[in-house]
């Protein structure tokens, strides 16, 4: 496992009276795809809300050095109390408390970095159920322990061997969406949900057949109807099913949307101007290109995270899969003005965990008509 992982621990706890028949619950998610790696909740017998709100958090936080001791974990609780506690903001008086804030910060020193964010409790309702369960067999006098290291009700696999970064990439395909209305008029295309012409189905069908034998592992797309179609001709030919990532839509152009860019530019002079030499600057009522960079780059951190050694196409959009080449080149922002993406095209990027990633093609439509 990689060190420096993004870790999310939900945590809470509670009594039934205060002090009373007491549990606590506590889960562990990866930060990038939201998935539960691990659930822990444990009826403690009699004691008050804020002794099983501690004993919540201490467990979470156990249970994240476990999955990585290095992790950078952000904590998540419904408690005002032990949020601001642990973050140093407010003075711990009661005496009960204090073993309890010693042992979290223990366990958060040997971790790559521990924040906490307090949270409402409907904002909470895993950890929340996980510590009703626990206080439900308290109130049975029950001695009562859950562990949950996988979908429960599986058996646990054996613990995950410690992995080196590795020398062998994980690859993505890069498809841009076939031929639409607004493309072939060069109209600026952003979030409109504007559908594939024939000839771009045509497209589609023309880059699912050279794919068909590139051995593919997963397919990811853009969550636009056109990217989707494109998709689904690949999935239909490779037999694989496909995963939508919001984060690899197009840019929102805003106001421009449906405009070329001679009437972006008589409309909009100033802002057309500032946009184009300031990648910060949004469209107006739109999306900057530094916005659509870090939610690209997250989206890829999701790819990477599932897909690691893989093959993976990425049905995007001319931004997005610019903005990809230009973080596998190290290339500045303004480079993207600079390339040239075809409806269609294919492009390869190998993504390395151990040293920079390679650029293997780009704009290939060899497999287009002429």
């Amino acid at each position: 496992m990689s060190a420096g992982r993004k870790l999310v621990v939900e945590a809470d706890g509670g009594s039934r009276g205060n002090p009373g028949p007491a549990g606590y619950g506590a889960l562990v998610r990866d930060a990038l795809t939201g998935e539960v790696l691990a659930e822990v909740a444990e009826a403690i017998g009699d004691a008050t809300n804020n002794v099983a709100e501690y004993r919540g958090l201490i467990a979470g936080l156990a249970a994240a050095s476990g999955i990585d001791a290095a992790a950078r974990v952000e904590v998540r609780m419904d408690s005002k109390l032990v949020v601001e506690q642990m973050s140093g903001h407010w003075k711990i008086k009661h005496p009960g408390m204090v073993p309890l804030a010693l042992r979290a910060r223990e366990l958060a020193e040997d971790l790559g970095s521990v924040s906490y964010t307090w949270i409402p409790r409907n904002r909470n309702a895993h950890a929340d159920r996980l510590a009703n369960e626990a206080m439900d067999a308290a109130a049975r006098g029950e001695q009562w322990v859950r562990k949950v290291e996988e979908t429960p009700g599986e058996p646990e696999p054996p613990p995950a061997p410690v992995r080196p970064p590795s020398s062998t990439p994980m690859t993505t395909v890069l498809l841009r969406h076939g031929e639409t209305p607004l493309s072939v008029e060069k109209r600026f295309a952003g979030t409109s949900d504007v559908p594939l012409t024939a000839n771009g189905l045509a497209q589609a069908r023309a880059a699912a057949l050279a794919l068909k034998d590139r051995e593919l592992d997963a397919i990811v797309t853009s969550p636009l109807a056109r990217c989707r179609a494109t998709a689904a001709e690949v999935a239909a030919v490779t037999r694989l099913d496909v995963r939508v990532e919001d984060g690899f839509r197009e840019t929102d152009f805003g106001e421009w949307e449906g405009l070329t860019f001679a009437e972006a530019g008589k409309g909009w002079p100033a802002e057309l101007k500032a946009w184009l030499a300031d990648p910060e600057v949004a469209p107006p009522g739109g999306e900057s290109f530094a916005q659509v960079s870090r939610r690209v780059r997250t989206a890829l951190d999701k790819v990477k995270v599932r897909h690691r050694e893989q093959t993976v196409l990425v049905v995007s959009h001319v931004t997005p899969i610019k903005m990809l080449v230009k973080d596998a080149l190290g290339a500045p922002m303004p480079s993207l003005y600079r390339m040239h993406l075809d409806v269609a095209a294919l492009s390869s990027i190998d993504w390395y965990a151990d040293g920079p990633a390679t650029l293997r093609s780009f704009n290939d439509v060899h497999h287009l008509p002429a």
